[in-house]
């Protein structure tokens, strides 16, 4: 009985851990931002458990045990891994700063990044724009 209860704590810690912990926590979900620009980001993930348990002195019950378990666990970003037209880079994330501070701060080198992809498509739609009204002008009969 007393076997049984202190590898019963000790299951149930490691299970609640397993539990918390699997691939997707640490390679997340990509998120798609567009056609060809997916970015992926990466966590590190560090957790700890402990249990203990004592045998009680009784005259009436010599089997009396007593325990406990917990555990703990941190999940702290540390990188994106951009796919852009198939090329991955990777954007680490400065270790000085808080979580939120270093998601934020990436968000303006990501916005930069989607305007120039939106201003090369538009720059390119507008050339074929001329480049058509340029022929139909140069076409059109001269009073």
């Amino acid at each position: 009985m007393k076997e049984q209860s202190a590898s019963g704590i000790l299951g149930t810690s490691i299970e609640k851990i397993k539990d918390l912990v699997d691939v997707s926590t640490i390679i997340g979900e990509p998120i798609r931002i567009s056609e060809t620009l997916q970015v992926i980001p990466v966590s590190k993930v560090t957790y700890g458990f402990a249990s203990g348990g004592t045998d009680f002195p009784s005259k009436n019950n010599q089997e009396l045990f007593g325990g406990g378990g917990g555990a703990g666990i941190t999940i702290s970003p540390v990188a994106f891994l951009v796919v852009n037209n198939g090329s991955v880079t990777v954007k680490y994330i400065d270790a000085a700063e808080g979580s939120v501070e270093r998601v934020i701060g990436m968000v303006p080198d990501l916005v930069d990044k989607a305007t120039d992809v939106i201003g090369q498509l538009t720059n390119r739609d507008k050339t074929v724009d001329n480049a058509i009204n340029d022929y139909m002008a140069s076409t059109e009969p001269t009073a």
